[in-house]
């Protein structure tokens, strides 16, 4: 396996985002955004976290899956906008993609990873638990806290972005 393609399973390919690929992230992105899944994002913010990307291909070429790492401290990393194409869903794609997010998380030296997720089933399936209450240590929290980032701020639980979060579950994975 390099670090920029894999072979997921047959067909499909993991590869590193590239700014052509902002226009179709969106486009998968769009119907989760519709149904209240995920939130939505002007352009220029795709645009600005691209290098936290990874896409799913087919053999031609189509985008069929994306979700970003994002860190958020430390040891701490975020999985954010995990989408995968209506037709392509229990086909390995989310899997694929987050095995690779996980390698990547794991090669920056992080040992934890976080997400705000519906799909809970999903990410139990892929070792994550429920968060309840837990969030870091008071010293780390007052650091975090100054972050402007909303991720950070849906981790730390904080009043300010409920509600967007209603309905989700804060869930943590230890690599």
């Amino acid at each position: 396996m390099t670090s920029t393609t894999s072979s997921s399973s047959a067909g499909i390919r993991v590869r590193r985002a590239r700014t052509s690929d902002v226009a179709a992230i969106q486009a998968l992105v769009e119907p989760l955004v519709q149904r209240r899944i995920l939130l939505g994002k002007d352009a220029v913010v795709f645009y600005e976290s691209v290098q936290e990307f990874r896409v799913v291909e087919t053999d031609d070429g189509t985008l069929i899956g994306c979700g970003a790492l994002h860190v958020m401290w430390r040891d701490l990393g975020e999985v954010r906008t995990l989408a995968v194409a209506d037709e392509w869903l229990h086909a390995g794609v989310g899997h694929a993609l987050l095995s690779r997010l996980e390698d990547d998380a794991r090669e920056l030296g992080l040992s934890r990873l976080f997400c705000l997720t519906f799909e809970v089933g999903f990410f139990t399936k892929h070792g994550f638990v429920d968060m309840g209450d837990e969030t870091v240590d008071p010293e780390v929290y007052a650091e975090l806290v100054r972050s402007h980032d909303e991720g950070v701020a849906e981790f730390l639980d904080l009043a300010r972005v409920k509600p967007n979060t209603l309905g989700n579950t804060r869930m943590l994975k230890h690599l």
